[in-house]
């Protein structure tokens, strides 16, 4: 599924807001973490779940585990990967870039 994959902080006072939809708790940006569109999000079907996310840009691709919604509603666009720096990092890829464009699937 072709995706946007933004930079999120899962970590309290983070950007992240609140805690996480999934089990409400925070948690270490150094983990493989996920917080998908709510279309995708699918009122928390995919929670715990890992999927498998490919950079367009450097083709290396990683899994991370689903914990949060990134709310359409409330202004995240539909088509939106919102990752932990983790994941990143694991990609090859510079948080300070902002936006990436990849592709997902269910692991």
């Amino acid at each position: 599924m072709p995706a946007v994959m933004t930079v999120n902080g899962f970590e309290p006072g983070e950007d992240g807001g609140g805690p996480a939809e999934c089990d409400g708790k925070y948690h270490s940006d150094d983990d493989m973490l996920v917080a998908l569109s709510t279309g995708w999000y699918q009122g928390g079907v995919r929670c715990f779940r890992m999927i498998r996310i490919t950079s367009a840009g450097t083709g290396r691709s990683v899994e991370a585990m689903v914990v949060d919604e990134c709310d359409s509603r409330r202004g995240c666009k539909n088509n939106i990967v919102d990752t932990s720096k983790a994941v990143w990092k694991a990609l090859g890829l510079d948080t300070n870039v902002g936006e990436e464009t990849v592709t997902w699937s269910d692991a």
